[in-house]
């Protein structure tokens, strides 16, 4: 969900990156699911995407009831 966010977004990983303070590896692995998100950096990511917490958390419920193993 976070790719679908960045790139809805027009932005790269990079980009998202930069806008965070980490480094393109960071949005990669957290995109990829190697890696979740910790509040803080959700807090850093959705700032960054101009989408509220809250709004993050009912579209991620969303997903997770339409398709829990893609959430």
């Amino acid at each position: 969900m976070l790719r679908e966010l960045r790139l809805e977004k027009g932005l790269r990983q990079s980009d998202l990156g930069r806008k965070i303070g980490r480094k393109q590896a960071f949005v990669s692995k957290y995109e990829t699911g190697e890696r979740r998100l910790a509040f803080l950096d959700l807090v850093l990511v959705c700032d960054a995407l101009e989408f509220s917490i809250i709004d993050f958390v009912k579209r991620f419920d969303q997903k997770r009831r339409e398709s829990p193993e893609d959430a």
